[in-house]
């Protein structure tokens, strides 16, 4: 039976999945990151990642495979249970403008990461943002644009611990706030981590202690100093 044709302008710009079965080849178009989320089991119901309920034997050419052959080689003709199994064993395929987006947003949302929980070991603060993106390119930090920044964050900083030194650490900021100032205070310190410990003293000042991000120090003096203009007390433990 002659495969039947869809429409191939649109199929061109989508992201497949393909999978080479006896001797034939067999694609679907996808939404690459909830076709992932398929895969690991947060998505139960394949037409959540599929831009179309067809099965290719070349969708940029926007050829159907034939009905002889998947019953033949999937023991069904049902378009879903067939795509089902293509997005979960087969490979899944990036036009190159997608994949060059994701690498990139994946890339700065590291970044972000590493400069928020990662101090230099030396002096215990941040690295700048321009210094932890030069160590990408300078160590040809590799990432992944199938997995989340989370997922790949530690290989990632392996990589770039060759060429920049970085640590990951905690740091418990005992606070001290004056009693004009103190309630607003509160609510933004607050937003930074996890409150070890506080009180409200008699004159009315806030004595706490919060644990945050080894690289939100000095971002959290900086709001203390805006909303008591300089008049505080801080001191800080690393962990």
């Amino acid at each position: 039976m002659k495969a039947e044709t869809f429409d191939k302008e649109r199929i061109h710009h989508l992201n497949l999945a393909r999978l080479k079965k006896g001797g034939e080849k067999f694609e679907v178009a996808i939404d690459s990151e909830k076709a992932m989320a398929f895969r690991k089991g947060a998505i139960s119901d394949v037409r959540d990642c599929l831009e179309a309920e067809h099965i290719f034997s070349d969708a940029k050419k926007g050829s159907l495979a034939s009905e002889h052959d998947l019953q033949r080689l999937f023991k069904t003709n049902d378009p879903l249970k067939i795509a089902a199994v293509i997005v979960q064993e087969g490979e899944i395929q990036l036009t190159e403008a997608y994949r060059k987006k994701q690498v990139e947003d994946k890339m700065r949302r590291i970044i972000a990461l590493i400069h928020r929980n990662g101090v230099d070991p030396k002096t215990h603060l941040p690295h700048p943002l321009t210094r932890i993106e030069n160590a990408f390119a300078e160590a040809k930090a590799h990432v992944d644009p199938f997995l989340s920044a989370e997922e790949q964050m530690s290989k990632v900083v392996k990589q770039l611990q060759v060429v920049l030194p970085i640590r990951f650490e905690l740091k418990e900021v005992t606070i001290k706030i004056p009693p004009e100032y103190a309630g607003k205070a509160y609510g933004s310190i607050k937003e930074f981590g996890r409150m070890v410990k506080e009180d409200w003293l008699g004159d009315g000042s806030w004595l706490g202690t919060i644990e945050i991000p080894g690289g939100l120090e000095e971002e959290l003096y900086d709001r203390i100093n805006k909303i008591t203009h300089g008049n505080n007390q801080t001191s800080v433990q690393v962990k």
